[in-house]
């Protein structure tokens, strides 16, 4: 049994220019950090050979790969043209939620099953890999940012390169910052899972609009600013900037806010919050703010009195990794 554990991620600025319609014509960049919530993956023989049996939300038994419902567990499958294997997920947050997890389930699966047939694996390949099954074969309309998150893990900056590389930097952040940051980083689930598909779509089209590009500018060029607050300790700067990337991600598309979201900010803001912003493409999910220790008792009673659900975490270091195999 082989057995890998792949982080979910939380993007703070830049979301939208790992999309190609942006990132052909001008670099696109991301400061994300992977966080302690995984997607694991396990996989063993399975006792009949000429079958193969995966388990997810639901139990699929199958003679042909091509019968498989899941469409990343039977793509995958299919490229490495397994039978007589089963392969289960278990995850630690639900998918549509902003989190990434469909790459860190896509991730997962590649780092097992290379280890299943005795590859050699590097995060730049896992990373490129996933991006190939979900964009090219899947013709998934998202971004490459989650996928590199959740191969590499850390504080990252991700760079988007017009000719289709993509860079990862890391961010370097003392052992003080990074505890005040964690301290200081407060998550709350306000439910409506929700496909980012659609949302992705209609960003994808409007990007070629004037006006939803020099946003998208503008939220690369807040990366960097970013980066710099967080290098040198000024972490209410990074509250700051939290704020004007969700202003602006507003902007790119209808769905990506709804009355109860806004609601939400509001009274987090009013609470003491310095910034934050909705996780993912939008609609539904975890809520992030960046607020003072000395608020969150402020912003807890605000969300509650707003539905929302506090929701513990931190960031992590490690990426994509194997815990257990077993020959």
């Amino acid at each position: 049994m082989i057995i890998t554990k792949t982080p979910f991620r939380i993007s703070f600025v830049g979301g939208g220019s790992d999309l190609p319609a942006f990132f052909e014509k001008q670099k696109g960049a991301v400061l994300s950090t992977s966080i302690n919530k995984y997607m694991y993956i396990s996989t063993h023989k399975y006792f009949e050979a000429d079958k193969v049996r995966c388990k997810y939300s639901i139990t699929e038994t199958v003679n042909r790969i091509e019968d498989l419902k899941h469409p990343i567990l039977r793509t995958v499958l299919s490229d490495f043209n397994l039978n007589g294997i089963e392969v289960s997920s278990i995850a630690d947050i639900p998918g549509g939620t902003g989190m990434g997890s469909s790459s860190s389930f896509t991730v997962g699966l590649l780092h097992n099953l290379n280890t299943y047939i005795g590859n050699d694996v590097t995060k730049e390949s896992l990373g490129s890999g996933a991006c190939r099954i979900e964009i090219d074969l899947l013709g998934e309309p998202i971004g490459k940012q989650d996928q590199y998150a959740a191969a590499f893990g850390g504080l990252n900056v991700i760079e988007f390169n017009p000719d289709g590389s993509v860079d990862v930097t890391p961010v370097r952040i003392s052992d003080e910052v990074r505890t005040e940051l964690d301290q200081n980083l407060k998550l709350y689930y306000l439910g409506n899972q929700r496909s980012a598909s659609a949302i992705l779509a209609e960003q994808k089209k409007n990007t070629s609009a004037q006006d939803k590009f020099q946003a998208l500018e503008t939220m690369v060029a807040l990366v960097y600013q970013l980066r710099d607050s967080i290098e040198s300790g000024d972490l209410n700067q990074f509250g700051a900037l939290l704020h004007e990337n969700w202003i602006l991600k507003q902007r790119l598309a209808s769905g990506i806010t709804t009355p109860q979201i806004t609601n939400t900010y509001d009274a987090g803001l009013a609470a003491g919050a310095l910034g934050g912003k909705l996780l993912g493409a939008g609609g539904g999910g975890f809520m992030l703010f960046y607020a003072p220790q000395e608020v969150h008792a402020s912003l807890d009673g605000a969300m509650q009195s707003v539905g929302a659900t506090p929701f513990e975490f931190n960031m992590e270091t490690e990426g994509s990794k194997l815990i257990h195999i077993e020959r």
